[in-house]
């Protein structure tokens, strides 16, 4: 078996060397928008599209095609949580590879700006306020999330949108950030 993948577009994908010219937006908002954040542990369906857009949003406009591009990768390897990724140190390797495939493909810088960080933990804040089950009593949430305290939530709740309608808002945000 060959370490490939074959995409929404029909282009195979590899994991081993990821070509920047395999890479199509169309592939990244169709995988995205059927992906579910948080490896599906939410109180509804909430797309890593619809996360990318409102990522997008929230960052200086001259970033916003980086902000939408931030969780790229994951059309390609699924939504690792962040916990289970400490524990995969090849996959981290496999990821960068990823990564730097569709910063080329997109003309994007390799380090993100560091208000794609900020944002990104600004809507998680927001994200488990609107979208994430109630931890139950005893157990680790408080020590858990402690340190997102110093990221305030957006005002506005969220408002998960169907994967076709991740889809659209995705490619539209593109069009409008290029």
């Amino acid at each position: 078996m060959n370490p490939t993948i074959l995409t929404a577009s029909g282009r195979y994908f590899d994991f081993i060397n990821p070509d920047p010219k395999s890479i199509r937006v169309f592939d990244i908002g169709r995988a995205l928008s059927r992906i579910c954040r948080f490896t599906g542990h939410t109180t509804k369906f909430y797309s890593v599209a619809q996360h990318s857009v409102l990522v997008s949003k929230v960052v200086p406009p001259e970033f916003a095609l980086q902000g939408l591009f931030h969780d790229g990768s994951e059309a390609y390897l699924g939504d690792v949580s962040s916990p289970l990724k400490q524990l995969l140190p090849d996959y981290k390797a496999i990821e960068q590879r990823v990564e730097h495939a569709i910063a080329t493909a997109f003309d994007l810088p390799e380090q993100l700006h560091p208000s794609i960080k900020q944002a990104d933990l600004r809507l998680l804040v927001t994200e488990k306020r609107d979208l994430m089950p109630k931890a139950r009593i005893g157990d680790v949430d408080t020590e858990a999330w402690a340190w997102t305290r110093q990221f305030e939530p957006l005002p506005e709740v969220i408002v998960p949108m169907s994967p076709d309608e991740a889809y659209d808002a995705f490619m539209i945000r593109y069009l409008e950030v290029i």
